[in-house]
Formats: structure tokens, sequence, C-alpha cells
């Protein structure tokens, strides 16, 4: 009999115990903590840059190419795309409940890659992004300047110089997103009049600019084969991509033969300053984001799917003060977006539930049984199968949420009755004469169907939530699972 062979084994009982309760308390600070399960499915954005292009002119040449590809990819259940009037293109791809994001991003980009070829040329260059993340934001980093010495320019360079990678490194940090963002860029601003003037067209002023601000080498002075007696070896340095508004003035536009008021021939040189004005700014103007009226920018964090998010958060803080101590004077940092709190909140008001839960079975079993020592079998009990669910929610890949710990409050009402049948019916025995151990031994006899039937019964009542499909099914499997482990982990801990 299989309570009979933990009866006359007392010391493999106990270690028995000891161990799922040391494997559940191991793995408790383990489990990833956040508010509700993860019932959101997977996504995988790409998204792509067709500079002056309409909403209609991206859809027919970047979004037809790309959607005709990435459509039918492994596990995705839907696709949605956005089209704007900015040249921007955005493809979220939606994938299963519990697919591999990992290997979801790596089939849409090598669906993404038989694509390039089809696309605009101005589109390749720009590149396309295929991009994993979490569709929530964990939290939001926001640079201001409080005196106002530094614009959103400045702000917006410094946290992609400075901040950008060393949050992306951090371990459970899905993605890094911009709100305000404004990367430095070279805005020249034509004037249509002087152009028309000079005969010149856009294309004659972007094919200029491309071909002159180049990276090239120029060659080496002394190279062999060389004449008798050359000694030295010089390697030629020349202006390449140009940084300043002033060089990027300088670009001839256009060269052309003329005579002078006196009737000598003359070259006239047309350059861009004298068509357009050049100024150093943002490369895009179309987000703002503001910190209390100041100029700002956020960095918007999103959590890893699966990753702790109270460690996340808080290697993020720490990651942020460290960072601090390197700020020039002027700049500062909030975090006045943080979704961690609330989720600190609620857990810690179940983890209250979960204690007054226990002092009430406790006051419960003691007013019944009227004997405080009989109290304490039943009530060791709930600590093992409790502490011993966390072990089981590890190995199914839950988290300790408000649904899983709510399961845990109503199981401790459920766990206690095993124990409290075991204990009436030792009871009982003892006294017709036996002794402990006989007594123990023919009450598990009488008792061990009843036990697993009363789990069995039990565990019926929660287990068919497990099969409801969709997202409802998914809201309520950890909840249901997380009673029935429970309840078996009492059941066996009880026999």
């Amino acid at each position: 009999m299989f309570a009979k062979f933990f009866i006359e084994r007392p010391i493999f009982a106990w270690v028995v115990s000891l161990v799922i309760l040391l494997a559940g308390g191991v793995t408790a600070f383990m489990l990833p903590v956040a508010q509700y399960p993860d019932i959101t499915p997977p996504t995988v954005s790409v998204t792509a840059s067709y500079p002056g292009a309409s909403a209609q002119v991206v859809a027919d040449s970047v979004a037809a190419p790309i959607e005709q590809q990435v459509n039918g990819v492994e596990h995705m259940l839907y696709m949605s795309s956005q089209c704007t009037n900015d040249g921007a293109y955005c493809l979220t791809v939606t994938f299963e409940l519990g697919t591999d994001l990992n290997m979801a991003q790596v089939l849409v980009q090598n669906r993404v890659a038989l694509a390039m070829p089809q696309l605009p040329r101005e589109v390749q260059i720009q590149g396309v992004n295929t991009k994993k993340k979490s569709p929530s934001i964990l939290l939001c980093v926001n640079l201001f300047s409080p005196d106002g010495r530094y614009d959103d320019v400045y702000l917006s360079n410094y946290a992609t110089i400075q901040i950008k990678d060393e949050l992306a490194r951090i371990d459970g940090v899905g993605d890094v997103a911009y709100l305000g963002e404004r990367d430095y860029s070279m805005r020249v601003w034509l004037d249509p009049q002087k152009m028309a003037t000079r005969n010149l067209a856009t294309t004659d002023v972007l094919q200029a600019i491309q071909d002159q601000n180049v990276q090239v080498a120029a060659g080496q002075i002394g190279q062999p084969p060389v004449p008798p007696g050359q000694a030295f070896q010089y390697t030629m340095s020349t202006l390449g991509r140009l940084t300043a508004p002033e060089q990027f003035a300088d670009i001839i536009l256009k060269t052309s033969q003329g005579d002078d008021t006196q009737g000598r021939m003359s070259s006239q040189i047309v350059r861009l300053r004298d068509v357009a004005r050049v100024e150093l700014g943002a490369q895009m103007y179309d987000q703002t984001c503001r910190l209390d009226g100041r100029p700002s920018v956020a960095l918007a964090v999103f959590q890893l799917p699966g990753s702790n998010a109270m460690n996340v958060a808080e290697k993020i803080k720490a990651k942020m003060r460290e960072l601090r101590r390197s700020f020039p004077n002027g700049l500062e940092y909030a975090i006045v977006y943080d979704t961690t709190p609330f989720i600190q909140e609620s857990v810690d008001e179940v983890l209250k539930t979960l204690r007054d839960a226990v002092i009430l079975v406790a006051i419960v079993v003691l007013f019944f049984l009227q004997d405080w020592r009989a109290m304490i079998l039943p009530m060791i009990d709930v600590p093992v199968s409790l502490v011993g669910t966390f072990a089981v929610m590890a190995v199914m890949g839950f988290s300790l949420n408000n649904l899983t710990l709510f399961g845990m409050v109503l199981a401790i009402g459920i766990v206690v009755d095993d124990a409290i049948v075991v204990l009436e019916n030792v009871e009982r025995q003892m006294s017709l004469g036996l002794d402990a151990k006989n007594a123990t031994i023919k009450a598990m006899g009488e008792i061990t169907g009843p036990i697993l039937a009363i789990t069995l019964v039990l565990s019926s009542v929660f287990l068919p939530s497990v099969f409801v499909p969709g997202v409802t099914g998914q809201f309520f499997r950890q909840f249901a699972l997380v009673i029935s482990s429970a309840m078996i982990i009492s059941a066996i801990n009880a026999m």
C-alpha cells in the first residue's frame, strides 16, 4: 500500500516533504512577477521609410511586396500594416500564444529578405528593420533640461549616444523606442525661384550632394614600383564626408562659361548656398515630447516576454542612477511613467490576503478540532502544498501574478481537507485501542480511496477551464492549474 510504505519510513516521508518545500522555495524567487498572465500574443514589427512618398505610393511599392512574402509565415495569426503620407511603413505580425519570439523574428526577417529586391532603391538605402517586442511599455525614462540650456535635438542625440544602448543591454529588456526622437540631420531648404533662374532641378541638387559627400580613398605617394632613391611612402588624406553646414553650402551644383561685362570669358559656379539655406537640425519633426511644458525626449522601455517586470525595472533604475553621474550640468532624467508600482501593490495585497487566509483557516481548524496540537498537523500541510506549487509553476512557465496568487488563496481552504480527514480517522482508530502506527496504517487503508476521490472531484471543477480556447482560456489557465497542482501535492503529502 502506498501510504504504508511512508508510514514505515517516516524519515523518508519527511525528506520528500522537505524536498518539495525546498524546490518550491528556491523557484519562488526565480518566477517572473507580473500583474496578469501573459495573454498578449507575441508580435514582430517590420518598419521601412520611403522619403517623399505618399501613403498610396508606400502601399503599392513597399507594403505590397513585403506583405506578399510575409503572409503565411509559420504560426502567424494575422498581420496589420500602416502607411502614412510621410513615407513611413509599419507592419505588425501577430503570432500564436507560446510561439518562440526569437524564431518568429528570424522567420519574418527571412521573408522580408525575399522582398528586398522588389523594393525601391530609396527604401533599400534607408533599410528595412525587423524587431521583436512586447506590445506594452514597462516604463519611460524622460531626459530634460531644467534650466532650458539644451534643446530637444541635443537631448535626443545624447540619449542615442549615451543611454539607449546601455538600457538595451539590460537582461529582460526587449526594445527601447523613442518618443519625440530628434536625430541630427543636415537640412537643405531649396528656393524654387532661385533654382528656376539657374535652370536647376531638385534631382540635380540631390545628385550633387550624393556625389560630393562621399568618403574616397585618395591613394598613396611613393607606392611601389617607384624609381630608385624613393625612401618614403605617404598615404594621402582628403576631406571625406561633410559635417558642417558651411561645407554643404560650398557644394558645387553647376558650372558654366560666359562673357563678363568687358567681353572676356569667365567661369560661373553655382553653389548650394546660392539656391538654398543649409542648417543643422533634426531629421524629423513629426513627434513632440514635453515634460511639464519643457522639451524632452522619452525612452520607452519594452519588457521581454517572460522576464520579471520588477527585476527589470530595478535594473533600469540602477543603470540610470549610474549614468546620472556622468550627465553634463543642466541635464536631468525622470521616470514619470512606471507600471511596476501598481504591479508591486497588487502582489502585496494578494500576499496579505494569503497571510490572512492561512490565519483564518488555522482558527477554524482549532475551533472544530478543539486541540492545538491536532491543529498543527493540518497546518503543516498548507506550506508544503503551497510552496511546492511554486516548483510546478516554474516547470509550466507561469508567473507570479494576481490570478496565480488568488488561486493559491483559494487553495488554502482546500488543501487542509486531506490532512483533517487523515487526522480524524487516525484519532478514531486510536480511540478503539490501537497504537499510533497501526491506527495510522488502518486509517489510511480506509481513506486512501476517498482522498484520491476528493482530489479528482475538486480538480474536475477547475481543470475544464484549461481547455477553453482563445484569450479567455489563457487568462484562467494558470488560475485553474495552480489550484489543481496544490490539491495534488496536498493529497500526496497526506498519504
